[in-house]
């Protein structure tokens, strides 16, 4: 049994634990867990470090790692065939002769009639331009012209008066010479009879020098009227060969100056890639050799060509060489066609700019392989 005293210690304790729970801001619920004055408290846990996050460029670079390498097993995979010893092969981009569509003369665009993707044909019309001032000097010329014939017509009139004119002189000369040597007549009557033929002979030269002064003045009337011809000729803008309209570089109503361009078109008659083999390989390679084409947006498809071209001078060392290891560096560019009668059959498909691979067989007896047999695939 707590005596008195006791129990006002305790509750003199309690108030005191009281005011210090107050001041430290602990609820009256909370203080009876705190330990007592003097008593050791637990250390508190440090905080988790916070986990790391990849940067987005770190998964950038892990991205494209990624699909380089599948890039790469593909292209091993179905770019590059296991090739026999006999055959060398490049890279390069498939081309096609670029023709520019231009005026001969300054002038205004008045029509066209093709557009960019348009498969034109050698000859076809495919722009005209104003030939207004032209067509008025044509008519011109063909008025001097008819002219020129007027005048042509009438002067060989005169030389065939100035002709019977002669002729009459003539007679009449050789008749007062008979009659003289006779006595019937005077030589005063011969001497004028002698200058009529002379004045005659001299009419008739000054008719044919002017019969030959207009067939002149006629024929350069007529090369007048060619010249303006042939002017509003080359205004009318045709196709120089087969192929496919690329570009579309002026309007209708544009005035251009001379050699203004108006359209840029494939010549699909002439398809082309060139590769660069090294030393070892050109070596063995010739005018004519066959070879395939292989794109990389058709894998499936080998094109038949030939090598058209091989350089006679290295493309990537313009130093001097003097060793063999250095000369084994030295890559020659090589210019491989596809046959023009394949193209014709297909050139609403020809593309410029594609990339791909050429495959040369340097050695005849090598056979194709599979994949690369281009006449069995069309």
């Amino acid at each position: 049994m707590n005596t008195p005293t006791e129990s006002n210690r305790k509750t003199k304790a309690e108030e005191l634990n009281g005011q210090h729970d107050a001041a430290v801001g602990v609820p009256s619920s909370q203080a009876e867990i705190i330990p007592a004055v003097g008593a050791k408290l637990p250390v508190p846990l440090p905080p988790e470090p916070p986990r790391r996050r990849l940067r987005p460029s770190v998964v950038m670079l892990l991205l494209l790692a990624i699909a380089g390498a599948g890039g790469v097993i593909y292209w091993l995979k179905y770019s590059q065939p296991s090739l026999p010893p006999g055959i060398a092969s490049g890279n390069g981009r498939l081309e096609a002769d670029e023709i520019d569509i231009s005026t001969k003369f300054a002038g205004r665009i008045a029509e066209l009639r093709v557009d960019e993707g348009d498969v034109v044909i050698a000859g076809q019309v495919v722009a005209r331009m104003d030939t207004r001032d032209l067509e008025a000097s044509l008519k011109k010329a063909e008025a001097q012209v008819l002219g020129a014939q007027r005048a042509l017509d009438e002067a060989r009139a005169n030389v065939a008066q100035q002709q019977s004119q002669l002729t009459l002189a003539q007679q009449q000369l050789d008749r007062t010479q008979s009659l003289v040597q006779q006595g019937y007549a005077t030589k005063e009557l011969l001497d004028q009879r002698r200058q009529q033929v002379d004045g005659a002979t001299a009419a008739l030269n000054a008719a044919n020098f002017r019969v030959a002064q207009t067939e002149r003045a006629l024929d350069a009337g007529q090369q007048d009227v060619e010249l303006y011809n042939v002017n509003i000729a080359d205004n009318t803008l045709r196709a120089p060969r087969d192929g496919r309209v690329q570009y579309r570089i002026a309007n209708v109503g544009e005035v251009l100056p001379a050699g203004g361009k108006v359209f840029t078109m494939l010549d699909v008659s002439y398809v082309y890639m060139d590769i660069y083999l090294p030393t070892a390989e050109v070596g063995k390679a010739k005018i004519g050799d066959d070879a395939r084409i292989v794109l990389d947006a058709r894998p499936d498809l080998a094109i038949p060509a030939k090598v058209v071209f091989i350089a006679d001078q290295a493309q990537f060392t313009p130093k001097a060489v003097e060793t063999k290891s250095e000369r084994d560096k030295l890559m020659f560019r090589i210019r491989v066609r596809i046959d023009p009668e394949r193209l014709r059959a297909h050139a609403d498909k020809v593309k410029s700019g594609v990339p791909g691979v050429a495959y040369v067989k340097l050695d005849p007896q090598t056979p194709w392989p599979e994949g690369l047999q281009g006449p069995s695939q069309g």
